[in-house]
């Protein structure tokens, strides 16, 4: 299956990537090396592409299984390898789940389905950073 995007150019350091359905991001650097500091950082795009697809199985499966999911908060911290600033060694995922009587059990289940088998972002990342996660439920 072939995906495609676009990025353009647009000044100093500054790119717009579109997706094939026409969604846009702007990535952009910092006034240091150029950039106007407008935009996210490629790397941090990385950060959030994981914590948003494990996030998006995570709610999904939840729903199928009929919990009562009222919010999902997912942070994300990449560690970066000191000998190359441009690559994480590892990446840390803290979800942070709301609802009502949830199951710890259709949690932990749900977070490791995505890791192990849903998500195309760490699937993407496995063998160049540790991925690892912790969660917290919240009754509301």
């Amino acid at each position: 299956m072939e995906v495609k995007a676009k990025v353009k150019y647009t000044d100093g350091l500054q790119f717009v990537g579109e997706s094939e359905t026409g969604h846009a991001i702007v990535l952009d650097s910092d006034n240091e090396v150029g950039g106007h500091d407008t935009g996210m950082r490629p790397m941090e795009l990385l950060l959030i592409g994981i914590g948003s697809c494990t996030g998006m199985d995570v709610a999904s499966v939840l729903k199928k299984k009929r919990e009562k999911l009222s919010g999902l908060e997912v942070n994300v911290t990449g560690q970066k390898a000191e000998e190359h600033p441009q690559k994480y060694t590892a990446i840390h995922l803290e979800y942070v789940i709301k609802g009502k009587s949830l199951s710890k059990a259709a949690v932990e289940k749900a977070i490791t389905l995505s890791l192990d088998k849903y998500c195309s972002v760490k699937a993407t990342l496995e063998g160049t950073a540790k991925i690892s996660y912790n969660y917290k439920i919240i009754e509301d």
